[in-house]
Parts: structure tokens; sequence; C-alpha cells
């Protein structure tokens, strides 16, 4: 495996206009979903990972390392950490371009240990698309000012609102359609 690193996004791409419904720089974001793992404030051990909108292309969001998110006594899960650049990633599509997008693919640099307890600042930035294809990329530190200990980019991929509705558990799409609040600030309307 080479170690070079590989320009970043692939492939051409354009940098689009943040969506007109963007919430302006220095909003913090509900979460998208309450039972979300990343963000949701009712999923008991999730990540409870909270976003900011940024200046331009950027989101910021952070969220502490619990007793329950090890992997090594005292260190955060790898996979966890991944879990929560998904999540920051995502973030960012979805509140920049205001449209629907699902993971493609994600790679992450793990560049030093995540201690529990601590809380990890991930800086997200929106670099391009081309077609259906949305390139994002980010860093996570610890603390504002802190070190930084994991790197990741991904690629997400712009789907229509049936891609969830197709695929949902029909008892959560319920769920959503007799509480909206559920999606946070987003309106959508379901018929399930």
């Amino acid at each position: 495996m080479s170690r070079t690193a590989q320009p970043w996004p692939p492939v051409e791409t354009e940098l689009p206009d943040r969506h007109e419904d963007t919430p302006a720089a220095g909003t913090d974001l509900p979460p998208h979903y309450a039972y979300c793992f990343g963000c949701g404030d009712r999923q008991e051990d999730g990540l409870h990972l909270t976003a900011q909108v940024g200046d331009g292309h950027h989101i910021r969001s952070r969220f502490t390392v619990t007793e329950a998110h090890q992997g090594a006594p005292g260190l955060a899960h790898g996979g966890l950490l991944a879990c929560a650049f998904d999540e920051a990633l995502g973030t960012t599509v979805g509140n920049l371009l205001r449209r629907p997008a699902v993971t493609g693919r994600l790679e992450t640099d793990f560049l030093r240990p995540v201690p529990v307890g601590t809380t990890l600042v991930i800086d997200a930035h929106l670099d391009g698309i081309a077609g259906r294809k949305v390139y994002v990329s980010a860093e996570g530190r610890l603390g504002p000012d802190g070190e930084v200990a994991v790197r990741a980019r991904a690629l997400f991929v712009l789907v229509e609102l049936n891609h969830f509705l197709d695929n949902g558990r029909p008892e959560d799409l319920q769920a959503v359609a007799a509480d909206p609040t559920l999606l946070g600030s987003r309106p959508v309307e379901l018929n399930p």
C-alpha cells in the first residue's frame, strides 16, 4: 500500500453554492433524526454529536468520548471514531446542500489515540460535486486547539427521498409520519 497522498477529490468537481436554506454561520444544528446513533438526542449510548454551521463550506461538529465508546481500555474504539466522522461529513453534505445523500465510501486515517473524556472537534469541508457524487473531508482534533487525531474523507451519493421510504422499516417511517419533529428542523412529507 502506498502512503503517497492521492489527489482529493479524485475527479474534477465543482464547488456548489450553499443552498439558500442553509442556516447562517454560527447556527447550532439540531439532530437530523432523534434516534440517529451519531447525532440523535434520544439514543442513550449514541455519540450525541453536535454541529454548528461555519463559514463557506464548513461545519464544525463535536462529541465527547464516554465509557460506552471504548475499544481499548480508556480509548475510543476506532470504528466508533469512523462513525463520528461519517456523521460529521454527512451533516456537512445534508445541511449545505439540503438534499438527501448516503455514504458511498469513507476513508479514515488514525494519527493518535483519542482518550475517554476527550471532546473530539471535527472540522468538515464540502470539497466538490461531480454529478451525484459529493466529496467531503474532515480532521478531528483533541479539543478545539489540540492535535489532529483523525483525518477522513468521503464520497457521498445524492439520492431521492424514496431511497429511505423504500428501504426503511415501516414502523420507523410511521413514527416519523406521526411525529415529524423526530427529523429535527427539516420539513419532510412522508406518506408511507
